[in-house]
């Protein structure tokens, strides 16, 4: 049904059902990608069936089920099983053994992400992990939002820091003083711009940092 890809828009296979599944098909959807959503559940099939051009009941747990229903035409699978830790490590375990490359599977917590890894999860995702540390950030009142990444690395949007305000970036020594880099710069009521040397920073302006989570965390602690 489904070529693998050959550098057009990638098709995606979603396998479960669920909040987070069903909310990564439809964004799939959005943006253009063909995709086969997969739930073991005939309801939940029965029940999104005008959502998904292609959509199907199977036990993923299954290899050769998977081979049926053609995973292993796919290059890119998304794993959203999360109730059933042994049902989502079988699960792309079976997607790893058809030679599904590219597979991103959602964990419930830390050990059960490590698992993923070691029997084949290319990009593990930790999605009430991630939420909640980025809305205790939020929550202080420093951020407006924040990305934090695995490797120790955030990106930040805050309000411009009184110190750094009547200055342009280069004036203001930020990655000098403070080890962050400002990416961007918005005016209220404008949209985003490239930061540059030049750029003037107002106090009504919010920025958009990066660098090292400790040291971004500190220069939006600055308020």
């Amino acid at each position: 049904m489904v070529k693998k890809d050959d550098g057009a828009i990638a098709p995606v296979i979603v396998v479960g059902l669920g909040r987070f599944g069903v909310a990564v098909a439809r964004s799939l959807v959005r943006l253009g990608h063909e995709v086969l959503a997969v739930d073991e559940d005939v309801d939940i099939v029965q029940r999104l069936a005008s959502d998904f051009t292609h959509i199907v009941a199977a036990d993923t747990t299954d290899t050769e089920a998977l081979r049926q229903i053609g995973a292993d035409q796919f290059d890119r699978a998304v794993v959203g099983i999360g109730t059933d830790i042994e049902a989502s490590v079988l699960t792309v375990l079976s997607l790893a053994e058809l030679g599904v490359t590219e597979v991103w599977a959602k964990a419930v917590n830390a050990k059960h992400a490590r698992i993923l890894e070691k029997v084949g999860a290319a990009h593990v995702v930790l999605p009430e992990s991630a939420m909640g540390e980025r809305v205790a950030h939020m929550v202080t009142g420093a951020m407006i939002d924040y990305i934090e990444f695995d490797d120790g690395f955030a990106i930040a949007r805050t309000r411009a820091p009184e110190s750094v305000c009547g200055k342009t970036l280069l004036e203001s020594g930020l990655r000098a003083r403070f080890g962050v880099t400002v990416v961007g710069v918005k005016q209220r009521g404008e949209d985003f711009t490239y930061a540059r040397p030049e750029t003037f920073i107002d106090d009504s302006f919010e920025l958009i940092v990066s660098g090292p989570t400790a040291k971004v965390e500190a220069f939006c602690a600055l308020h």
